[in-house]
């Protein structure tokens, strides 16, 4: 039996950022996976790019070893 799973956490998912670029050059930021899917798939595919995934900046200390 192959075991799965669905999530990890119960906690939103918010480490990224989502840039749409549209075929003229446009762009626009997105700050949920959810909306950049909507957008995606309800845009005509010709006006479309690509999308980017950008790392948030935080001003929050790593944690780990110095």
């Amino acid at each position: 039996m192959t075991e799965s799973f669905t999530h990890t956490s119960l906690e939103p998912y918010d480490r990224h950022q989502y840039k749409l670029v549209f075929q003229d050059g446009r762009t626009m930021i997105f700050d949920s996976y959810t909306e950049i899917q909507d957008i995606w798939y309800s845009a005509p595919p010709e006006t479309l790019s690509h999308v980017e995934v950008i790392d948030r900046k935080n001003n929050v200390q790593p944690k780990g070893f110095k």
